[in-house]
């Protein structure tokens, strides 16, 4: 069974994915992750991100592994090494929309996405699972909130992880973010026509999880009584 959750930063996919994956003992897919880790490695390499020749060549030789651990966290490995708190670092949101946009590196991240899906039933988020990675996931949710409260969110997540950022540096980033992602002529993040849309505006983390699992089980009943 996939089950794909998409949406933009700071709408609360992430966690959610993370929650019901482990609910459901699911392998979760953060996509999102796996392309920090790469843009981690174009950082250290110091290569020119409007080098997308060069870009795609590392992509290609980058290995990326993802580890769901017990707890419901998600190990990143990066070439077999742990990367999971550096790719959360300030310096990688800068880059990483403007890498994911690159045809190449995405034809590569959807084959590694394709494949992870293969071993077994997964939840991933992303922004573009439920319209190219997995048009035929056995069920598709979009998740939204507005504006001022996806940077608040985002805000606490990255100061409860000890960064030193403002309010204003994360309304921006996801402001450039947000206008990235959705103009990008490939794959870009936008709704599927048949995932279930959730304002989490007003919602807390507890009632979308709710609303998710009520959704996908009733998905689970139909799926057995078509069998």
């Amino acid at each position: 069974m996939i089950i794909a959750i998409d949406g933009p930063a700071g709408a609360g996919k992430s966690t959610v994915a993370k929650i019901v994956a482990k609910k459901l003992s699911f392998l979760y897919i953060d996509t999102g992750a796996m392309y920090r880790a790469l843009t981690l490695r174009i950082l250290r390499q110091s290569i020119d991100i409007k080098d997308e020749a060069r870009i795609i060549q590392v992509a290609r030789r980058t290995k990326i592994g993802l580890i769901n651990d017990p707890d419901g966290s998600l190990k990143v490995l990066l070439d077999g090494e742990d990367v999971s708190s550096l790719i959360r670092q300030p310096a990688i949101p800068i880059p990483v929309s403007d890498i994911a946009k690159i045809r190449g590196v995405r034809l590569i991240m959807l084959k590694l996405q394709r494949d992870f899906a293969e071993r077994d039933d997964c939840v991933l988020d992303g922004r573009d699972i439920g319209t190219v990675v997995f048009p035929d996931a056995d069920k598709k949710f979009y998740l939204d909130a507005s504006s001022g409260k996806r940077v608040r969110r985002r805000y606490e997540e990255l100061k409860a992880l000890g960064q030193d950022v403002t309010l204003n540096e994360i309304e921006s980033d996801l402001r450039n973010r947000d206008t990235i992602d959705s103009t990008r002529q490939v794959a870009p993040l936008k709704r599927a026509d048949d995932a279930v849309f959730l304002d989490t505006t007003n919602m807390s983390i507890e009632e979308v999880v709710g609303k998710v699992w009520k959704h996908i089980q009733s998905a689970k009943c139909k799926n057995k009584t078509k069998n």
